[in-house]
């Protein structure tokens, strides 16, 4: 089965162009996912939280989480998300432009699901985009899936 058709995903960016690029690889493949987008760290909270003004949003089924974000940066979203009970099991892809390992291993030890280099290239980004909505939409089991 895949959840890629009804997917509710979280996109936290901050950066108006990448949110873009990030809707326009979503069209390019042809993608019937709900994407929600926040632009800083205390929306994103607020957001999964369910808080003003997302009391009515839904529980994303997948989060896209860049680092460098205003308000609360991403690793303090990601070591929130993965300390509250009822937030830890959504998976959370940290998609951002730093390669720096140290960056990478604290990602990981905050317990982000996997982490991704925003490519430079328009269509390496498509094809990143793509790769990631396929493989956590399409072939990965989340824990609400029926």
């Amino acid at each position: 089965m895949t959840l890629a058709g009804s997917a509710n995903v979280l996109l936290v960016e901050d950066s108006p162009s990448d949110v873009r690029l990030f809707q326009e690889a979503l069209r390019a493949h042809g993608s019937q996912v709900k994407l929600h987008v926040v632009g800083d760290g205390e929306a994103a909270l607020a957001y999964v939280r369910r808080q003003h003004p997302f009391e009515r949003e839904p529980t994303p089924e997948l989060i896209i989480l860049d680092l460098n974000l205003p308000k609360k940066d991403g690793r303090e979203v990601l070591s929130v998300l993965k300390d509250e009970p009822h937030l830890r099991r959504i998976p959370v892809v940290v998609l951002t432009t730093s390669s720096a390992q140290s960056d990478v291993q604290e990602a990981y030890d905050l317990h982000a699901n996997c982490y991704v280099r925003k490519p430079v290239d328009l269509d390496d980004f498509i094809r990143a985009v793509q790769a990631c909505e396929a493989f956590w939409l399409g072939v990965v089991r989340l824990p609400n899936q029926d």
